[in-house]
């Protein structure tokens, strides 16, 4: 399968999907006009992702910024990876958030409550 990369823009993060190493990874700010339009993409390749069976997962999600429309876009995704993990895959979920956010911290911790299939790991950084 192809691998999904997309730079980044002001509005939109950058896409790195690597299917065959089962590595996967969001970074920068998400608040595109239509968030359905640019999360659709990302979730059609996922679905039709293939992974070798018995291999990792590693998903790396460092968003700064992400409004209310990426967030369902974001749980869209999140539930396919659990869904992945549900059935045997093992699905690392690496959540890096600005030391001084709480909120996107708490949205991290919410993750790990509604995603209980994955392992989700709160990693705080120092903004630079």
């Amino acid at each position: 399968m192809q691998n999904l990369v997309i730079a980044a823009t002001e509005s939109t993060p950058e896409v790195s999907f690597d299917f065959a190493a089962g590595q996967f990874a969001l970074r920068g700010e998400s608040w595109p006009e239509n968030a359905a339009a640019f999360y659709r993409p990302l979730l059609d390749a996922l679905e039709n992702w293939q992974p070798q069976p018995g291999g990792d997962v590693e998903v790396n999600i460092a968003l700064r910024y992400f409004n209310s429309s990426s967030t369902k876009m974001l749980f869209s995704l999140f539930d396919l990876f659990n869904q992945r993990a549900q059935s045997g895959q093992t699905v690392a979920l690496n959540w890096f958030f600005d030391a001084e956010d709480d909120v996107s911290e708490e949205f991290g911790q919410e993750l790990a409550l509604d995603f209980t299939d994955l392992q989700v790991n709160l990693q705080a950084e120092m903004a630079s």
